[in-house]
């Protein structure tokens, strides 16, 4: 018999809000568009959180990253009209850091030099990378097609490169890349394999397509990868520039050393190590940093939990406004019907009933308004990754929290209206015009 009661008594606000459809309607906007705005944001936040610890990742996490920085103007400005400015990395750091340090596992020196490659008419700028053979270990790319740098290539200073993926279209066009003859700065060098770009180039959408890769620094279209000993030679380790009349020359001899350790634990103690040597070997000159993967990784999980609780908090305004609605609407639905709760009172209903009456009115209101929240909510992480190019990313637990906020708003902004629906005196809700 209680759960006949039940069902009647829930048939009947179906009906009650049937018949007020648009306001129905109006009402349930609020829970919709605060549902769709918890989803969107936290999916917005989460694939730009995502996104951004990918990249970290794929730099490695036991890798450590040693930059050579220039030298403050400060320090540089002399008043001279000619000067030699030597700072940075240098090929004795890495050995250095080779032959001190037992738990290093790979160290790999990186010069990056800014160039121009030509190949028949074509000619576009390009960075070139002079390193060695074991570069892959440590660094994001992949071989596509053919074969990286050999250990031949880099004793016998052999003239062979690789190129990335973002040249073979603008260099070569149609053209099969391996066998051909790249030209840059005078020198030809041939093309042994295809190397897929760095994930700072070319990210990934979430259609499993690779997006247009940014052209780097310095207007560069790609980079190509020389043998250490080949970039050294054929490449002045010099740089000239001028300004206000004075001439400035800067030496520098490796932009980069990549340090691999062997496991997650030494990264850390690793990087106070080498910051040790390094001191040691630079005396004065503070003129390089380390880079630690690990810890912008920590950093950027941090940055996400906190990104997410603000967007989360802030989406769930509008559903507490949501709510906020509801409540008005239900008590001027008690006031309306004044009247037909004291029949119904008078014809032998319990306060129970009618506090499922318009509780049922409101939990329908707010689950109509949940799923269709979710639904529009879904669909807006996928227009904004297909039009703006934006990674997002739709986890199941903000689907969850949505919804649970959503019906938990309906709940408690529904119990006061119905709470005060039941406590009316039978008598005086008969007299009620």
């Amino acid at each position: 018999m209680r759960w006949s009661s039940a069902k009647r008594t829930i048939k009947l606000g179906i009906k009650s809000l049937w018949m007020h459809r648009l306001r129905s309607a109006l009402t349930t906007l609020g829970i919709i568009f605060g549902v769709c705005s918890v989803i969107a944001m936290l999916a917005i936040g989460e694939g730009a959180s995502q996104d951004a610890q990918e990249a970290i990742a794929r730099l490695g996490s036991t890798n450590l990253l040693i930059e050579t920085v220039q030298l403050p103007k400060e320090r540089a400005d002399t008043g001279e009209t000619q000067q030699m400015l030597v700072y940075g990395l240098t090929y004795k750091d890495a050995e250095s850091i080779r032959n001190s340090l037992p738990d290093v596992e790979v160290v790999v020196p990186i010069r990056e030099i800014d160039q121009e490659a030509r190949y028949l008419r074509r000619k576009v700028a390009i960075k070139i990378v002079g390193t060695i053979p074991w570069y892959t270990e440590v660094s994001p790319i992949h071989v596509v097609r053919g074969r990286f740098l050999s250990s031949i290539d880099l004793h016998q200073q052999q003239s062979v490169c690789v190129v990335d993926e973002q040249l073979v279209s603008g260099l070569f066009g149609f053209e099969d890349p391996l066998g051909k003859n790249v030209r840059i700065h005078g020198n030809c060098y041939r093309v042994v394999g295809v190397a897929g770009a760095p994930p700072v180039g070319g990210k990934r959408n979430s259609t499993g397509g690779t997006a247009p890769a940014a052209v780097s620094d310095g207007g560069a279209a790609g980079s190509i990868y020389l043998p250490l000993s080949t970039a050294k030679s054929r490449f002045t380790e010099l740089t000239a520039s001028f300004s206000g009349g004075s001439q400035s020359i800067e030496r520098v001899q490796l932009q980069k050393i990549t340090v691999k350790v062997k496991s997650i634990e030494q990264v850390l103690p690793m990087r106070d190590i080498l910051d040790t040597l390094l001191a040691r070997l630079h005396k004065d000159k503070k003129d390089y940093r380390i880079v630690v993967p690990l810890e912008l990784l920590y950093q950027a999980r941090r940055t996400q939990r906190i990104f997410s609780i603000v967007l989360g908090s802030i989406a769930t305004i509008s559903l507490l406004v949501g709510g906020i609605g509801i409540m008005n609407i239900m008590l001027a639905t008690v006031s309306e019907r004044t009247r037909e709760i004291g029949i119904r009172r008078a014809l032998g209903a319990k306060k129970r009933d009618i506090i499922v009456q318009f509780l049922s009115e409101t939990i329908l209101l707010t689950f109509v308004g949940g799923v269709l929240g979710i639904i529009l909510g879904s669909l807006i992480p996928f227009f904004v990754t297909y039009f703006g190019h934006m990674p997002t990313v739709i986890t199941p637990l903000s689907l969850i929290l949505a919804f649970g906020i959503s019906a938990a708003v309906g709940i408690t902004f529904g119990l006061y209206p119905a709470y005060r629906a039941a406590n009316m005196d039978p008598i005086e809700s008969l007299r009620h015009e």
